[in-house]
């Protein structure tokens, strides 16, 4: 069965790039373009994509609202930011937003194929860079601080728990985080049960945006 993909980005060039892009793999199917967040809204509804190629800075309506928008009338539509903004400011917004992917314009086509396989199913996946320094913010928390006291909710979650939370941040699987941990993955999915318990959250996403926005303090 397809994937079947909407495309949104106000570059003609761009949208025309990634239509030949999509063209190249047999399990794609490119059901539409959006030219601003407007139309992305209107041909969602009409079109029920799998996933969403969403631009971060279009006209009308931008993409991490309309991000937002999708997922809360069409929530099994996975949104994949394709952006060239590798800043903070843009990233946790759209994540937070309920993007399951983040990806930079200057990925490697297998890397961008990959992150809208991995949406697909379900999978969180970031940029090498971009995952890295989630991740690294995320890890952190478990460092020595000055602050006299954890970012709230965080201080429930034990070593091991942080430890699988720091993984998930660099979008990993399951059995990628059983082979770093040497653990199985079964125990793996016990410690992300807990720690979305713990958190009071609702997936793998939020849960690692919630512990990078202790953090921050934002």
């Amino acid at each position: 069965m397809k994937i079947r993909i909407l495309v949104a980005d106000d570059h003609p060039v761009v949208l025309k790039g990634l239509a030949f892009f999509l063209g190249t793999h047999p399990d794609f199917e490119l059901v539409g373009q959006a030219h601003d967040g407007n139309e992305v809204l209107e041909k969602v509804e009409e079109l029920r994509p799998d996933v969403v190629l969403m631009d971060l800075l279009m006209p009308v309506v931008d993409g991490v609202e309309a991000t937002a928008r999708i997922k809360t009338g069409h929530p099994a539509v996975k949104v994949v930011v394709l952006t060239s903004f590798a800043d903070f400011d843009h990233i946790l917004p759209a994540l937070r937003a309920g993007a399951t992917g983040y990806i930079l314009k200057d990925v490697h086509p297998d890397q961008l194929a990959e992150a809208i396989r991995g949406a697909y199913n379900g999978n969180v996946l970031l940029s090498p860079d971009i995952s890295t320094n989630l991740m690294e913010r995320v890890a952190s928390l478990s460092a020595p601080s000055a602050d006299p006291a954890p970012p709230e909710g965080l201080d429930r979650l034990t070593g091991r728990e942080r430890e699988v939370l720091a993984a998930v941040a660099q979008g990993m699987s399951n059995k990628e985080i059983a082979t770093l941990l040497h653990i199985s993955e079964k125990t793996v999915k016990s410690h992300m049960t807990r720690i979305l318990g713990k958190l009071e959250l609702n997936d793998r996403t939020q849960a690692a945006l919630y512990a990078v926005k202790g953090r921050d303090g934002n």
